[in-house]
């Protein structure tokens, strides 16, 4: 052991059972000023680093951070998501709200580990890639990188994918909290008071953090007048005081706070991604009283005492890089694509559904859309997967078909010439949707230039120098740009969108292939919900397809001609009418957010939904029996009796809600099912009472709901077919 560094022989120390917040202590002790100062921020010089990300570096390399040579301590070594590794030519998943609409928990365990292992890959050792920001509006940009709405669905999916990704490495949550309108994300001050903050805004953080997440990234945001990089209401009077969080705090990308010293005394242990502000304004902040140096120490603590944690994870042999989109990962990459597509409408023509499609009873297939033939894996901004290849709908339909009917495609362009292709076609499939010029990370000019004083002097021309030699360095074979012949990895536009319907090409295009063939499928590529009411009527089959990921033309394939189910699950509610949601001003500097948004406020309001949150037809038909429930302790059990009554074998999402009588329901537990034909069985979903607890902004704290509770097994909320039971409480209970 005396030949192991400092940080070496404390990591031995945790794994025999030290404490890691003392080990972390010591370190820090040992550290000199300069060494815990280098601690804060990342280790990148600001303008060689912004340089370097110009040019593709985001896709090339790690943002490490807290390295200290002398001690032996590897500090971390970013890289970010949420659908894959952004680093070298790595698996695309779907996007995040695509693998929600699965329900699958399980499934999204196992990507959590095939990204964890492609992290480790590539030399990261932290996962930015744990968005779950509920979806409060569908225009939000970067709806596509969460899992939903509803902040318990979110909060499953969200500990899911930490649990897997944290075998290998470290994962990051994001970003904390309110976050969730993309132009103004650098200007806005969120007001919400406490009981909606608690309620819908914070739980599903909450979750993850209970998972064990390594890392929290704060927001861009103000909240209540607090830049959430520098809040301490929300990282010490909640996250660490009220939650018990020991991991470590990292802010947003470069405009991730505004001041040194109060983000130093507020709980931000580490400045991401370069030397900025905190590197440029320490000692001045220090002069003045806005930290201490027991401030700096603390940060710098909690960054160890994380590092020390995993510490034994990351000393695991590295994979090697042939795990990058290796075969098992797009098979995974596939299941997921396919698992995720709902169907939303499946109309009888000549006496049965379009769908499946019988591939023997093909000879022509019109592919339509200017989105079929075209890779479309969604934003351009910090979640963009450099996938090295993509199946489009149209590659997946000409393998899928290939030797039993002809393939032929239109990017419908002109309406006319695709009606006139479809009507010579046995069946007629349009693409149609959005891609990153339409929404996603915004990375427009606008909403910066306030904040240009925040840029920093030159850099040190020796940090520079050292940074051009470690990137001169970098051998890694993904660094050749003609690796990248499509142009995938420049930064786009994105930013919220600017309406909820298709665009008016797309429109018109649907409703003259619809009008030229009556048997027309549509599938609609989106982050979140689409106005549809000006022509689903008008088609007998629509799907929701997503950005799919780099096999997502495999799985809509393998869906249409029913060599699949459509188990995919609405995680989001589809409005009748864009006015039903909440207000969304995509330039607004200030707003308030209430508890009502997605089916709350729909059912509050008494607005039936276009498709309903958890809303998605089958090939088969299920039934479900009437709910049973009961309190057993802190826990109320339901159970009903499933059974798969169709023609074929298929897979039941079903779903637990519960309410009190002056409160709509909530989602409070789910599972999925796969059912042969004809199988019935009796299931149960348990859920805590602590899911019913209700914020007591007074006393800052969580009192139990008292009851009758009201809970129903169901397909989707506000089920018909659904019937409920009630639970009078036998005792009030604990706080959760």
């Amino acid at each position: 052991m005396a030949d192991d560094s400092a940080f070496e022989q404390a990591a031995q120390r945790v794994a025999a059972g030290a404490d890691p917040a003392v080990e972390a202590a010591v370190l820090v002790e040992a550290m000199t000023e300069d060494e815990r100062r280098w601690c804060l921020d990342g280790d990148v010089p600001f303008w060689a680093g912004l340089e370097d990300l110009g040019v593709g570096g985001y896709h090339r390399r790690t943002f490490p951070a807290a390295q200290v040579d002398r001690l032996g301590i590897p500090g971390f070594e970013f890289s970010d998501g949420p659908r894959g590794v952004v680093i070298g030519p790595a698996t695309a998943f779907p996007v995040s709200m695509a693998r929600g609409a699965t329900w699958d928990v399980d499934l999204e365990e196992r990507i959590g580990d095939a990204i964890g292992l492609e992290l480790r890959a590539v030399g990261a050792s932290l996962y930015g890639g744990v968005c779950v920001n509920v979806l409060r509006h569908p225009e939000w940009g970067r709806a596509q990188e969460t899992y939903g709405e509803d902040p318990f669905h979110v909060g499953e999916l969200g500990a899911a994918l930490t649990r897997g990704v944290q075998r290998h490495a470290m994962a990051c949550v994001k970003h904390f909290a309110c976050n969730s309108m993309e132009n103004a994300r650098f200007s806005v001050d969120v007001t919400v008071d406490e009981v909606a903050l608690h309620e819908v805004f914070l739980p599903h953080f909450r979750r993850i953090v209970d998972a064990g997440v390594a890392c929290v990234m704060s927001a861009y945001n103000a909240v209540n007048d607090e830049w959430c990089g520098q809040s301490p209401s929300l990282l010490t009077d909640v996250l660490r005081t009220e939650w018990g969080f020991d991991g470590m705090v990292i802010s947003d990308w470069i405009f991730g706070l505004r001041d040194a010293g109060p983000s130093v005394a507020a709980g931000l242990d580490v400045e991401m991604p370069y030397r900025m502000i905190r590197a440029h304004g320490l000692d001045a902040a220090l002069a003045a009283g806005e930290c201490s140096e027991d401030d700096i120490r603390a940060a710098v603590t909690r960054t160890m005492a994380t590092l020390l944690r995993f510490a034994g994870i990351l000393a695991k042999p590295r994979p090697s890089m042939d795990v990058l989109a290796s075969h098992d990962h797009r098979a995974l990459a596939r299941e997921a694509a396919t698992k995720s597509i709902v169907l939303l409408r499946n109309e009888p023509i000549d006496g049965a559904p379009l769908l499946p499609l019988d591939p023997s009873a093909l000879t022509r297939v019109a592919v339509i859309g200017r989105l079929a033939a075209v890779r479309n894996l969604g934003d351009g901004g910090s979640s963009n997967v450099w996938a090295p290849s993509v199946v489009t709908p149209l590659d997946g339909l000409r393998a899928a078909l290939s030797g039993t009917a002809g393939v032929v495609h239109d990017d419908g362009t002109d309406p006319e010439v695709a009606a006139q292709i479809a009507s010579e076609a046995d069946v007629a499939i349009v693409v149609v949707g959005y891609t990153k010029a339409d929404e996603g990370e915004f990375i427009g000019g606008s909403g910066t230039q306030h904040l240009v004083d925040l840029m920093p002097p030159p850099d040190d021309p020796e940090a520079a120098a050292a940074f051009a030699a470690s990137v001169a360095a970098d051998t890694d074979p993904f660094q050749d740009p003609e690796a990248d012949p499509e142009g995938a990895l420049g930064f786009s536009k994105g930013g919220d969108r600017s309406s909820l319907r298709l665009h008016p090409d797309d429109e018109a295009l649907i409703l003259a292939v619809a009008a030229a063939n009556p048997r027309t499928v549509v599938a609609v590529v989106a982050g979140s919900a689409v106005l549809m009411g000006t022509w689903d009527r008008s088609v007998p089959a629509v799907l929701q397809s997503w950005y799919a990921g780099m096999e997502g033309g495999h799985a809509l394939a393998d869906v249409l001609l029913g060599r699949a189910e459509p188990s995919g699950r609405l995680p989001f509610s589809v409005p009748t009418d864009a006015d039903h949601l909440p207000a969304f001003d995509r330039d607004a500097t200030a707003v308030t957010y209430d508890g009502w948004h997605g089916y709350w406020k729909l059912a509050a309001d008494g607005h039936e939904p276009a498709y309903p949150f958890g809303f998605g037809l089958a090939y088969t038909d299920f039934e479900i029996g009437p709910t049973g429930a009961a309190q057993h302790g802190d826990e109320i059990v339901a159970t009903t009796t499933v059974a798969n009554v169709g023609r074929r074998p298929g897979r039941l999402v079903l779903q637990a809600y519960a309410g009190t009588g002056d409160r709509p329901a909530k989602l409070v537990g789910f599972r999925v099912d796969d059912l042969e034909l004809g199988l019935r069985r009796v299931v149960e979903v348990r859920f805590p009472l602590s899911l019913l607890d209700r914020r007591d902004p007074h006393a800052h704290g969580w009192v139990p709901t008292e009851g009758p509770v009201e809970v129903v097994l169901a397909r989707h909320v506000g089920d018909p077919a659904a019937t409920p039971a009630t639970v009078a409480l036998s005792r009030p209970l604990s706080p959760g």
